[in-house]
């Protein structure tokens, strides 16, 4: 396996709600970034070739990220199918995790827009990267 993956994401004013809290929706554009930047260095895609569409998110939040903190988002593959990819999240500010996530993405094909397989080539790239077994 890899390094971990990890993605700094900065905190800006129109993230934070009147309690100058960090919005709860605000979580989901964070772990987008990171999901986007693990595509584009791990899967070697550009932002235009990526075919996936969110299928399910679940955040958990366990303490407010405020304006000043400097989150980090480290994310992993936690299931790589035929179609489908579980990514599980933990985002954390001065190295204590402050949310955790887990979002499973399904590759569709760009033209017909229905599920499709995930290219060999990238789930090659995830699988060596994760250090994940191939299915069998």
């Amino acid at each position: 396996m890899s390094a971990e993956f990890t993605v700094d994401v900065p905190v800006r004013y129109r993230d934070l709600d009147p309690l100058d809290h960090v919005n709860h929706a605000v979580y989901a554009s964070y772990l987008e970034v990171a999901r986007t930047a693990y595509l584009e260095e791990v899967a070697k895609l550009d932002s235009e070739e990526i075919s996936f569409v969110l299928a399910n998110l679940e955040i958990s939040y366990e303490r407010p990220i405020t304006m000043g903190d400097d989150p980090t988002v480290a994310l992993s593959v936690s299931r790589l199918g035929d179609s489908s990819c579980t990514m599980a999240y933990e985002i954390r500010v001065d190295g204590d995790v402050v949310a955790t996530a887990e979002t499973t993405m399904v590759h569709v094909d760009p033209e017909t827009r229905q599920p499709s397989s995930i290219p060999e080539a990238m789930t090659r790239r995830i699988r060596e990267y994760e250090g994940l077994e191939a299915a069998a």
